[in-house]
């Protein structure tokens, strides 16, 4: 019974003291190895995630503007409504054509440009810089006007 327990006294024979050794390297390694994998999968899912939710928040924006552009161009001259909407980062540049609006979006598989159609005239200016922004839709006789601030 009493050879059951290690005996610190004793001396271990440099072999068993070798592959003891070995055997925690190895354990040790791939234990590294997983973590390594692991925070390689996490990074390459997080830099995924953010960009869809840069694209979601994006869209959420555009199809904003636009659906109460198009109230506000139905509703009539005098109509106007200030919209408070967060722009998410990573836009490049925001221009309003026509009869649509335009972004240049940086991505993780890189530079995206997506338009976002109305069915009224539009005419007016955004800046592209990240946050909430104060943006005013003012009907006019033949465009909706966009005005930031």
């Amino acid at each position: 019974m009493s050879d059951l327990f290690y005996k610190p006294t004793e001396a271990m024979p440099d072999g068993r003291r070798a592959q003891i050794s070995v055997e925690y390297l190895i354990v040790v390694s791939f234990v590294t190895l997983l973590v390594v994998a692991l925070l390689g999968v996490a990074l390459f899912y997080s830099a995924s995630i953010g960009d869809q939710i840069r694209f979601s928040n994006l869209n959420r924006f555009a199809k904003t503007v636009v659906t109460n552009s198009e109230e506000v161009f139905y509703s009539g001259e005098p109509s106007r409504i200030l919209l408070r909407i967060y722009l998410p980062s990573g836009v490049s540049s925001v221009s309003v054509d026509e009869d649509e609006l335009l972004f240049v979006v940086a991505s993780r598989s890189g530079t995206n440009t997506i338009s976002y159609s109305s069915a009224v005239p539009l005419q007016g200016a955004l800046s592209s810089s990240e946050g909430v922004k104060r943006i005013q839709l003012i009907a006019q006789d033949d465009h909706v006007l966009i005005q930031e601030g």
